[in-house]
């Protein structure tokens, strides 16, 4: 639960383009601080959440979405929001929006091709000769 809320608050201070030293100047912590809650390393007290969505100009509700719905929806959304941790990936989801239906679909062909690829290469290379 610490690294989805940590997730559901990186996603929100990015979307909104604030830096997690801006964020953590107006929460009254060290933007160490900041990436730790980010990272779920550290916890989030409920009163540091107040804090952080107001920062965020968002509810507390709206970081916390992640927990509604059933354990499988949420089981999803805790891998999405996992997911979403890789560096660069919200700025290829970014940029990836932005791109024509024809040149998204020619780039999803190409990433598969090319994980595919990659996971050939490991099997291949665990087997021993």
């Amino acid at each position: 639960m610490d690294i989805a809320l940590g997730a559901a608050v990186r996603i929100r201070r990015r979307t909104i383009g604030m830096s997690q030293e801006a964020l953590a100047e107006q929460c009254g912590v060290s933007f160490q601080q900041i990436q730790k809650y980010e990272n779920g390393a550290n916890r989030i007290s409920f009163s540091r959440l107040v804090q952080i969505s107001r920062a965020l100009r968002c509810r507390v509700t709206d970081l916390m979405d992640v927990f509604d719905g059933a354990d499988k929806e949420t089981a999803e959304d805790l891998d999405l929001l996992t997911r979403m941790r890789t560096p660069g990936a919200l700025e290829l989801l970014t940029g990836f929006e932005k791109l024509p239906p024809d040149v998204r679909s020619s780039l999803v062909s190409l990433v598969r091709t090319l994980s595919n690829q990659q996971a050939a290469q490991a099997a291949k290379q665990a087997v021993p000769a």
